[in-house]
């Protein structure tokens, strides 16, 4: 369902004369799998991300979602896809209702089955007592919902997540974390990013370690653990961070 293969981003610099932030990324992503891109901030994570989404083309290599090249055919993309970030801003004039069926509009969801769709989601993420709510007036937990709905009002067979539960209390992060599971149990592929650990134990079927635009490591957690003999997730990810800054040092000395 997702397929990168080499994906390079460079961004031109004038100090540095340019910074690679993704260099030669490659992974696969299946249906009904939750695939964990875990790194710290400046990691690369959000690049590859807004190049899967079509924001951002890539300098090289290929990404393929739901049969469509990202950078040949971006609209049939993001057809197939729904996008969420810690940081989605919620339209303060419009309703929770107003905006998720903006956003159904904007994806050419017929309107009698754009209201219907609407009318089961709002029940299915306990968002019917804020129908009418301005986001002007709504709480944190409740624009994360609000976020999820316009996100998957579409019933897109491919999820994005980037950072989802970034600045969000444990509460709130709980309730979108449950709602990832209830995808993922819908047979969607969903790629996650994140730099939080303990979500990555918790969701992700396989993981990949990402760190400077690379990637260090990829598997499941037992794979991960069992390669590298540490079964403390957050062990084995700073030796290798440790092990690739040094082999970067050294080479540098050569």
């Amino acid at each position: 369902m997702i397929t990168v293969e080499r994906l390079t981003k460079r961004f031109a610099d004038l100090r540095q004369g340019g910074v690679t932030a993704l260099d030669n990324v490659s992974f696969e992503v299946k249906p009904g799998e939750i695939f964990g891109l875990l790194g710290p901030n400046g990691a690369g994570k959000t690049t590859c991300m807004r190049i899967l989404s079509t924001v951002l083309k890539p300098t090289s290599g290929t990404a393929i979602v739901a049969g469509y090249d990202v950078a040949t055919h971006p609209a049939e993309v993001r057809g197939q896809i729904g996008f969420m970030s810690g940081n989605t801003g919620i339209y303060d004039r419009l309703s929770a209702w107003e905006t998720v069926e903006y956003f159904g509009r904007l994806y050419g969801i017929p309107e009698d089955r754009l209201q219907e769709r609407i009318t089961h989601l709002f029940e299915r993420l306990q968002m019917t007592e804020i129908r009418d709510m301005l986001g002007s007036k709504m709480s944190t937990g409740m624009k994360q919902k609000v976020s999820i709905a316009r996100t998957i009002v579409h019933d897109p067979p491919v999820m994005i997540f980037d950072e989802p539960t970034n600045g969000l209390d444990v509460l709130v992060a709980r309730k979108v974390i449950d709602e990832i599971r209830a995808l993922r149990d819908q047979g969607k592929c969903i790629i996650y990013s994140t730099h939080i650990m303990r979500e990555v134990e918790k969701l992700c079927h396989r993981i990949a370690i990402i760190y400077k635009g690379r990637i260090l490591a990829i598997g499941s957690l037992d794979e991960l653990r069992e390669q590298h003999q540490r079964n403390d997730l957050e062990e084995l990810f700073f030796a290798l961070v440790d092990r690739h800054d040094q082999a970067a040092a050294a080479s540098l000395h050569l």
